[in-house]
């Protein structure tokens, strides 16, 4: 609350109607729209020796003044600290919280496989060329808006409220996205329960679910058999477990029958929302508290599974095959989209995550060097989990004799299919199985807290005055909504749903919102404006590599990757329908029509013209006052008058309001 002692005069005889300044009237950066806890009054103030001697007796904490007739009407403004809104409570809390974010599940089942298919150790090449010119400068971006602003997904587009559409795609992609990541994680539990055995379940044919086709591997081992096995019509005992009983997809004639409810992964997924739920009860204060163990303790059993995978016997069979370079890959077009999809994606930039934790640092937080350690820490911890998976995956070719190329899968095929074969396959089995799904729910869970609270952090800044308050209650309306609209996931065929989920939620229409914020932070809000913020955070002003990636090479590149041929979803041998693939398609487009949708509920609500409206005029402090601890206040020209009369304890107006006293 800003506010300062003035004089009332009791020779007036009245009380002066108090009114509020905007940035339109008094010509200073005074953010509209925000909501506070205390009014704050910016009348030009003419003093008067009449009104200063017959004052004497009283005061008060307000500003009270005739209007300056030569001004337009004043319009409501005012500011709001972000005491009421929490912040990060250690020194560490941002730094992991970001690290937990970005390195998930993906680091582990995606790139691994991403990097032997585009040319082995050749990848890396474009890998870390897109880092630097979309990775990196994207990431530094988001955190700096985030920062500066205090404010969530939706808020910060005060900006230029013509593209809060932005904002509204933005929660509409992660909240899809969250809705079928959690559902990931319910596998992940309903693993680890299974691994608390001493037999995994998954480890030998014969059980009810298994067909005629199972085929153990102790039968097949090399050495073991007299007879020569054909195993390509074979099926794994671990590919049924996961087919047949944890998914029952046999039930399920396609996406258009789901089937019935699966009650064992319904309770799994209740059990994960509650989990979610439990550590983001308070805000960062609590999910901050979380990650000290959630992003550090995968470290530990990714070390673990590394050392043990590089000592079994075909290790470097499938080392060599993952990091073989195949330069000849370079001279694809392929290959450099999929380095930059990974990079997008692995980084978690355009889902608000990176925005909504930096919006609770401090003002000062160096987040040019967090920057560096988080986008550089992920790429090492994804190389590190192509060793920690292929050196496994090449024993177990070995033992299977067959190619590594075989039993090389990515995403939910490597963790609940591949992997747990792998693992029936060492000493200690449920030991390592269980470690291995444990790494796997830490890493779920911390990108899963930064979806969440992405959602309840843009809502309630919004509405501060509503949720705030409440913002428990509302964290947990927001979970047992989502909670209900994944229960489809749960159904004998809601694989397929969620693979249509995971192939067009975050596809072309999170291009669309990263591209669009480039261009609107660059050239409507402006590159000098921008910077300038940047510097008075930090100290210094972002450099040419910065300032050249913003303007034209990040966007341009995400335009041709978001180019990318377009290919029908599928799950093994089922195809989807076309209504599917059109529903899909269709959760694209909705997050990009959020954007238009926002210009017209902007021009309609807004008022001044539609440059105004767009935000071209504003002002380079629409956030900095909001960090009331950053800013110099100098007293106005009533206070230094009475700090002189008498021993009073006053307190002034930031500096956007002094020009609203001629100061």
């Amino acid at each position: 609350m800003w506010d300062c002692i003035y004089p009332f005069s009791l020779l007036s005889g009245r009380a002066r109607r108090p009114l509020i300044w905007s940035q339109r009237a008094a010509g200073t950066g005074c953010p509209q729209g925000t909501s506070v806890n205390a009014v704050t009054w910016g009348h030009k103030f003419t003093p008067k020796l009449s009104v200063l001697l017959s004052s004497l007796p009283l005061f008060i904490l307000c500003f009270h003044s005739s209007p300056d007739p030569r001004l337009p009407s004043p319009i409501p403004c005012s500011y709001s600290c972000p005491e009421d809104r929490g912040n990060w409570t250690g020194r560490l809390d941002f730094l992991l919280s970001c690290i937990g974010y970005c390195v998930g599940l993906g680091n582990v089942w995606r790139f691994p496989y991403r990097a032997y298919t585009n040319g082995g150790g050749a990848f890396l090449v474009p890998y870390f060329i897109m880092l630097a010119i979309c990775g990196i400068p994207i990431f530094f971006m988001e955190l700096s808006l985030g920062q500066f602003s205090s404010l969530g997904p939706l808020a910060v587009w005060k900006i230029s409220p013509l593209f809060k559409g932005i904002g509204m795609g933005t929660i509409l992609i992660v909240s899809l996205v969250a809705i079928y990541y959690n559902m990931i994680i319910a596998y992940v539990l309903f693993y680890l329960f299974a691994s608390l055995t001493s037999d995994l379940p998954w480890q030998h044919c014969g059980n009810w679910w298994n067909t005629d086709l199972c085929l153990d591997h102790h039968v097949i081992k090399t050495g073991n058999t007299t007879f020569p096995v054909n195993i390509s019509n074979t099926v794994s005992p671990s590919e049924e477990y996961w087919s047949r009983y944890v998914l029952h997809i046999q039930g399920s004639s396609g996406i258009g029958d789901p089937g019935r409810i699966r009650w064992n992964l319904c309770l799994c997924l209740l059990l994960s929302w509650t989990i979610v739920y439990l550590c983001i009860l308070k805000g960062v204060k609590s999910s901050g508290k979380v990650v000290y163990f959630t992003a550090t303790f995968p470290y530990l059993i990714l070390v673990m599974l590394l050392i043990r995978g590089v000592t079994l016997e075909g290790a470097w069979k499938g080392i060599q095959f993952y990091l073989t370079p195949q330069f000849d890959h370079l001279l694809s077009s392929k290959v450099w989209i999929e380095a930059a999809l990974q990079i997008f994606y692995s980084l978690g930039v355009g889902f608000g995550g990176l925005l909504t934790f930096a919006s609770y640092n401090t003002f000062h937080q160096n987040i040019y060097r967090d920057t560096f350690i988080v986008t550089l820490g992920n790429a090492i911890t994804s190389i590190l989990a192509g060793f920690a998976i292929f050196s496994v995956l090449g024993y177990m070719s070995q033992e299977l004799g067959v190619p590594v190329n075989q039993v090389a899968k990515a995403g939910p095929g490597l963790a609940f299919v591949v992997y747990p074969q792998a693992m029936t396959m060492l000493p200690l089995s449920p030991f390592w199985s269980f470690l291995f799904f444990f790494m796997l729910l830490t890493l779920g869970l911390d990108s899963q807290f930064a979806f969440m609270e992405t959602i309840v952090t843009a809502v309630t800044d919004e509405f501060p005055y509503y949720l705030r308050p409440k913002k428990a209650s509302f964290s947990a309306v927001i979970c047992i909504a989502l909670f209900l609209m994944g229960l489809i996931l749960t159904t004998e065929g809601g694989m397929y749903w969620l693979v249509l989920l995971d192939d067009y939620s975050a596809g072309f229409g999170l291009m669309v919102v990263v591209i669009t914020t480039c261009l609107v932070v660059t050239r409507v809000y402006g590159m000098k404006r921008f910077c300038r913020d940047i510097h008075m955070m930090l100290g210094f002003k972002p450099g040419p590599y910065f300032r050249a990636c913003w303007m034209v090479l990040s966007p341009a590149t995400m335009m041709v990757t978001a180019q990318l041929e377009y290919q029908p979803s599928e799950y093994g041998s089922y195809r989807f329908p076309g209504w599917a693939e059109v529903l899909g398609i269709l959760m694209g487009v909705f997050s990009c029509l959020m954007i238009p949708v926002g210009m017209v509920v902007a021009v309609l609500r807004e008022e001044g013209t539609l440059w105004e409206v767009g935000g071209a005029g504003a002002q380079h402090c629409w956030g900095a006052p909001q960090k009331c601890a950053g800013v110099t206040t100098r007293p106005c020209k009533t206070c230094i008058i009475w700090k002189f009369l008498l021993p009073l304890s006053w307190r002034c107006v930031p500096p956007p309001l002094l020009a609203a006293h001629g100061v």
